[in-house]
Order: C-alpha cells, then sequence, then structure tokens
C-alpha cells in the first residue's frame, strides 16, 4: 500500500544522513513538505534540495536553536525525532565529556524537541511524533553505557509523551532498529568477522538499511496506526527475540553479509 502524505508538513531531525535521510527522502515521495533539521554543513542545502526537501540549521543540544528553527517552519503533523550520536567505551573509561555529548544530543535534544512539536501541534488538535529509539534501549551492549542509558532514557519519553499528549490528538511511538547499515556504523559493516558473530543472534541472518528503518516510520506517522500510541516498534531483524541465538548449525554459511541456510541442516529441534 502506498502511503500519502500530500498536505503534510514533516520535521526530520539528523535527517541529512543515515536512518534521518531515508525517512525525509520517503517522506518526500509519498507528498509531504519535509523540513530537514540537521547542524550547519557545506552540503546540507545540496542535500535536502536532492531529494525535494528544505533544509533548517540548528543544533538539538540546544534549547533556543531548535525553537528557532521551529519557528521558521510551518506548523508540523509530523515530527521524527531521530538526530543521535553514539561512542565506543568501557564503563569505567567513559569520561564526563563524554557522557554527557551524548545525553544532550540523544535525550535532551530529543525531549526538548518532542516538547516544542507538542506544543505546535496542540493547536492543531491532532499530529504524530516518531522517537528513534534503539535495541539498546533494552539491552546492555558492552562499550556503550552512555548511548545505551540515553536510548533506554528515550522510552521513558516516549511513555510519558504518549500519555499526557494523547488528550490533544497527538500520537507519540518510537521505532527500536538495530544494527542498520549507514555511515556510524560503516566500520562493522566492513568487517565480514564481526558481522558472522553479530548476525548469528538475528533471525533474518543481516543487518537492516535505512529504507526498511523509513517504513516502519512512516507507517507510524501515517493514519494506518491512528489508534497506535505509546509504541515500540523493533526493527531489528528478530535480534531481540533470539535468546539461543539462531545461526551456526551444520551447514549453515555467512556469505560476507548475511547467514544463508545450510541443505544440510538437521530439524532445529533435534
Amino acid at each position: 500500500m502506498q502511503l500519502d502524505f500530500k498536505g503534510e508538513q514533516a520535521v526530520v531531525t539528523g535527517g541529512a544522513n543515515g536512518i534521518g535521510l531515508a525517512v525525509s527522502r520517503e517522506l518526500a515521495t509519498a507528498g509531504a513538505s519535509v523540513w530537514i533539521i540537521d547542524l550547519p554543513s557545506a552540503s546540507l542545502a545540496d542535500t535536502a534540495h536532492s531529494i525535494g526537501a528544505q533544509a533548517c540549521e540548528a543544533d538539538v543540544t540546544d534549547d533556543n536553536s531548535i525553537r528557532e528553527a521551529f519557528a521558521r517552519i510551518p506548523d508540523p503533523s509530523i515530527v521524527v525525532v531521530n538526530a543521535g550520536i553514539g561512542s565506543c567505551h568501557s564503563m569505567l573509561e567513559t569520561a564526563r565529556d563524554v557522557w554527557e555529548r551524548i545525553m544532550a544530543v540523544n535525550l535532551r535534544g530529543a525531549f526538548h524537541t518532542v516538547q516544542i512539536a507538542a506544543e505546535k501541534m496542540q493547536r492543531r488538535g491532532k499530529g504524530s511524533i516518531v522517537l528513534t529509539a534503539s535495541t539498546n534501549s533494552y539491552d546492555g551492549e558492552p562499550d556503550l553505557i552512555a548511548y545505551n542509558a540515553s536510548k533506554a532514557g528515550l522510552l521513558g519519553i516516549l511513555h510519558t509523551a504518549a500519555n499526557e499528549l494523547g488528550p490533544y490528538g497527538i500520537r507519540v511511538n518510537a521505532v527500536c532498529p538495530g544494527l542498520i547499515r549507514t555511515r556510524l556504523t560503516a566500520q562493522s559493516f566492513s568487517d565480514p568477522q564481526v558481522l558472522s558473530e553479530y548476525f548469528k543472534q538475528v533471525p533474518l541472518g543481516r543487518g537492516g538499511e535505512p529504507e526498511e528503518v523509513a517504513q516502519a516510520i512512516l507507517f507510524l506517522a501515517s493514519d494506518l496506526a491512528s489508534y497506535i500510541t505509546g509504541a515500540s516498534l523493533l526493527v531489528d531483524g528478530g535480534q531481540m527475540a533470539s535468546k539461543f541465538g539462531t545461526w551456526g548449525k551444520a551447514g549453515d554459511k555467512f556469505d560476507g553479509q548475511r547467514w544463508i541456510r545450510g541443505s544440510e541442516r538437521n530439524d532445529p529441534c533435534a
């Protein structure tokens, strides 16, 4: 089913790269007027123009910056809260500035974006907000304590915002992607050994593409999800359902990007 967003004003934070760019492109293709909010860069306007969107420079860690950005944009009916960062450090080696920077972007920035979006939508009596959370909202993947804590915090924002904003006709939902091929994960996707081990725990046997997350976000933003709010949609190839792992049985093969079921594999219950 082709989603139709004609007449909708949509805002995507962190919309110039990765999942955010895929969301912006899909919304524009579906007819929405799309505004990409991202950090200033030489390519921001060109990136937005290339997909039929408009660019708006802002830093989500600066409350005034994000509020000024929304003041320059027509009141949105859809806001995708996607801006996020992460870096790998063990818990004991996570410096204060690393912790505070990740929290400022992923959590405080998300809160203020939701708050400002809700103020705009309240006047309309309807709206849809979608947060980009993570499977790391639930698990304790090592060397990512600040990222994990920030993404877990997004679920607190999600649940409370859905509860408080529902009476105004504003729906708030989240997607929780697993390992998705983006600029930030390029190093992992270039190492078949890393992928082989990681994807053993993913029933579909592979990583995700930004467009696959974008489609889930568009569904939650659309009227097809009109009775869905406060929900977290896993977009992880089944990873969070796979406590015992899926791959590595007799005959299974890893082709460098994904696991493939071997013809000699026996009954999984045997």
